[in-house]
């Protein structure tokens, strides 16, 4: 039975909910640190290879929601996983107004230059990268000075290449994409649209054997083009959604739909030309990080920062 009592109780309870939530958004939830592991054997993995992969994305890096102290404990947190390799997704910078002075570049790529694995640290450039960088929009070609700081620190940018790696005698190929968002429109060229500087067919065209194809690219989005001879796609830059209110994602859809904004998705109806020509396909995998920063306001709301570690050539078949 309802009395007085209880219903005052369960409205200030409301009340209370209904400020935490926010303040919780802002100054918990940002400053997390989640491990988030999937396990998968996509198709054309070799058996008998198994690679530990930590995929490092959208930090954002500014004072005070990602300083370097924070750069510094992520990077040290990703070496304690002990991964082969590292694949570092883009946005590096932040470009939203509610931060104090800007960290230099070449300050937080040094700090990146710890990160430790066998087979090496690798980064592509993501769209924040890019529109932060006035020189590079007028000149449209990077590496940009962000990508310059990662290079400066020794960790190669991939900008449409591929490279072979090996690991216990088996070997597989490891291709990076441009950002698919990387110039502003230009009313001058009558160019309504951002350009992207990915090169797709390019990249795989490096690609000379039959290895198993590990994809990086910033936005998923490509990843409705990507054949099933890629193994693996892996991306961020949608935040897993910023805020997930309970399955609710106020955000924006994605050309995969809002729903497919974050973690492992399975599609099995092909790419686009594929669907087109009715010729079938093997699944094709794609991870979606939900990465570590904040962009366009420092909110995080069921969807805490993480470093996604994929271990690939697992038991689990996915």
């Amino acid at each position: 039975m309802f009395t007085r009592r209880t219903i005052l109780k369960g409205m200030g309870l409301a009340a209370l909910g209904a400020l935490s939530a926010p303040a919780y958004a802002v100054g918990i939830e940002p400053f997390r640190l989640n491990i988030k592991r999937h396990a998968l054997t996509p198709p054309r993995w070799p058996k008998g290879l198994t690679v530990r992969a930590a995929l490092i994305t959208d930090p954002h890096i500014c004072d005070p929601w990602m300083g370097l102290d924070r750069v510094r404990s992520i990077v040290s947190q990703t070496n304690a996983l002990e991964p082969d390799i590292i694949l570092m997704l883009g946005d590096y910078v932040a470009s939203h107004k509610w931060q104090y002075d800007p960290i230099e570049p070449q300050a937080w790529a040094d700090i990146f230059g710890d990160l430790r694995a066998p087979l090496g640290v690798h980064a592509v450039l993501g769209n924040h990268d890019w529109w932060d960088d006035k020189d590079a929009q007028l000149t449209g070609y990077g590496p940009t000075k962000y990508g310059q700081a990662l290079i400066n620190a020794g960790i190669p940018l991939y900008q449409n290449r591929a490279t072979r790696l090996t690991k216990d005698d088996h070997s597989f190929w490891l291709a990076g994409l441009d950002d698919q968002l990387a110039l502003y429109p230009s009313r001058r060229a009558k160019r309504k649209s951002w350009r992207g500087l990915d090169d797709l067919p390019g990249t795989l065209a490096q690609v000379t054997d039959n290895g198993p194809i590990l994809l990086m690219a910033h936005e998923p989005r490509i990843f409705r083009e990507v054949p099933d001879r890629v193994s693996l796609t892996v991306s961020g830059h949608t935040h897993g959604g910023q805020v997930n209110f309970f399955g609710y994602r106020p955000v924006k859809p994605t050309p995969l739909g809002k729903h497919r904004c974050y973690g492992h998705i399975i599609d099995r109806e092909g790419t686009r030309i594929a669907r087109h020509l009715g010729i079938k396909s093997e699944p094709r995998h794609l991870i979606v990080s939900g990465g570590l920063g904040c962009s366009i306001v420092p909110v995080r709301f069921g969807v805490p920062p993480e470093i996604t570690l994929v271990e690939l050539g697992s038991e689990l078949v996915a």
